[in-house]
């Protein structure tokens, strides 16, 4: 295999939003890169066989059924196919998170909600002095002033859309002007106003063609979303030299004390090995602790750059909630155009943001949905009976999902040091079970919804208590000043390693209240120029 026959500069594990921005940089800065991506390529001519334009389960009737059609329809439509075990209860399961897989990572999937964090996100601990947990940090090692050029940067990178939120004070001149609002959003963004909320225009990488259904949970077939494989991945491979390996899954690391000395993978049934100067993991919150937890070696016998701990802890994920509301004007997918965010810091308590989510997914894929919530959850015999309302259910929520108007509500969730990805019998797994500290403030920001939406009848479709909502995972590597309570460094070097860095959401060392895709693609930047310098 040519790409074992060199020696590159950079070998980046994922192509999502941190691995595909942070190549673009360092390959165009002239740096010889490598991309190990466990999914499928969906560019160039490997674009001819993706599913594009709809959920992949839509491209085959009752695909649940077939678990071998439903594996290959989830890979060729860039989602996560594999089975990850949730060990939080007595009565453990398995389930298939929503996840991307393949070139742009989860960012292919993405809603295009880039907005920045609030510069609180970064001294976490004064605002939650309710919480008796010391994993929750006074700070971050990196401040918002740090880190806003690169914001900056991202938000012209990914060609950004959208308004100044009248709650933050901050200019967004830079930002690209949005697309016209909907009519179902602009009575709904003057309902808010009239009600003494402070709405605005969510920031979205969107380009907004002519027919752009935003394409929310699925690739899209007009290319007019920013992701981290359209903005960067496919220029660092067409115009600076790049390579890619798709479906090519990295196992372990083999490294010394001090450096990793190969990367090791399967590719189609093959196993083999691979050398970089730098080794950049960028799987995401949970494979890339997984990746360190299998690296297992006389050096490092409780896993790679894991003397602390801390890989696979402090797993977050971010409690979100949907509010259902009717509309007379339905468009669509095309309304997910405000956020606000007066219950950000509310009454001494820091919550979270409420945005548009767009439209709810198919009726079919809904109700199967509701169904595996129901055989998972603490009375599974329910889902027999439930099998039987199916028809009347699936009827009532394609009405819905015609007609409904939906915000989300997405609130910070806490670092504690119990909640992990781990391996169980060489399987990836979780922990994750919510304290009554973050349970009275999901119920805070619930009462606070129901009381402002009152007039509008809202459905609360409640998923914050939901484990299979993983989309926002983050924090399993945590990014530290000390090498005792965290992962990697304000660099995101791993400590000790002299070479290994990590720049998904893992590093994140507290989760705030907002899309961490932007923060993500902002570091990115940060550490491309701290390996290029």
């Amino acid at each position: 295999m040519q790409a074992a026959d060199q020696v590159w500069d950079v070998i980046i594990v994922g192509s999502g939003m941190g691995g595909a921005t942070l190549g673009y940089a360092l390959a165009r800065a002239g740096l010889t890169v490598l991309f190990c991506e466990r999914g499928r390529s969906h560019v160039g001519n490997n674009a001819k066989s993706s599913l594009v334009g709809s959920y992949a389960e839509t491209f085959a009737a009752n695909a649940w059924r077939d678990a071998k059609q439903l594996h290959d329809l989830l890979e060729r439509g860039g989602r996560y196919c594999g089975e990850i075990g949730d060990r939080s209860n007595v009565r453990s399961k398995s389930f298939v998170p929503f996840l991307g897989s393949g070139t742009g990572g989860s960012s292919a999937l993405y809603g295009m909600a880039l907005e920045r964090f609030f510069p609180s996100d970064f001294t976490p601990r004064r605002y939650h002095q309710g919480v008796n947990d010391a994993t929750v940090p006074e700070s971050w090692p990196i401040s918002y002033e740090e880190l806003e050029p690169y914001y900056h940067q991202a938000e012209t990178l990914y060609r950004v859309r959208g308004e100044a939120d009248p709650i933050r004070g901050e200019p967004a001149d830079h930002l690209r002007s949005p697309n016209p609002m909907p009519t179902s959003q602009q009575a709904l963004f003057e309902f808010l106003v009239g009600r003494g909320l402070h709405p605005y225009r969510l920031h979205m990488a969107c380009e907004y063609v002519p027919g752009c259904q935003i394409c929310q949970s699925y690739l899209c077939a007009r290319h007019c979303k920013n992701d981290g494989s359209r903005i960067c991945l496919e220029p660092a491979l067409v115009e600076h030299g790049a390579a890619l390996l798709d479906e090519c899954e990295v196992v372990s690391l083999t490294a010394t004390r001090a450096r990793v000395t190969g990367v090791n993978c399967v590719r189609k049934g093959r196993g083999f090995s691979i050398e970089g100067r730098i080794v950049v993991l960028a799987a995401g919150a949970l494979h890339t602790p997984a990746i360190l937890l299998r690296s297992v070696s006389a050096e490092w016998p409780r896993g790679l750059g894991n003397e602390s701990g801390f890989v696979g802890r402090c797993l977050m994920r971010h409690y979100v909630d949907l509010y259902v509301m009717t509309s007379r004007h339905p468009e669509g997918n095309c309304d997910k155009t405000l956020a606000f965010n007066d219950f950000y810091h509310i009454d001494g308590k820091k919550l979270g943001s409420v945005q548009s989510f767009g439209q709810l997914p198919p009726a079919a894929l809904l109700a199967e949905t509701l169904r595996s919530d129901i055989r998972n959850g603490p009375v599974p015999w329910l889902a027999t009976p439930f099998s039987l309302a199916k028809p009347i259910v699936t009827a009532f929520l394609r009405r819905l999902s015609e007609r409904g108007v939906v915000l989300a509500s997405l609130m910070e969730d806490l670092p504690h040091v119990e909640n992990r990805v781990f391996l169980a019998d060489g399987k990836l797994a979780i922990e994750y079970r919510i304290g009554r500290y973050d349970r009275e403030r999901i119920s805070t920001m619930r009462a606070l919804l129901r009381d402002v939406l009152g007039p509008r009848k809202p459905m609360v479709i409640k998923q914050a208590e939901n484990n299979e909502r993983l989309a926002h995972a983050c924090g399993t590597c945590r990014m530290g000043v000390g090498a005792g309570d965290s992962v990697v460094d304000p660099d995101c070097r791993v400590h000790a390693m002299d070479n290994l860095y990590i720049v998904d959401a893992s590093f994140f060392p507290s989760s705030g209240g907002n899309n961490p895709a932007l923060t993500i693609a902002a570091n990115a930047l940060r550490v491309a120029d701290r390996i290029s310098s």
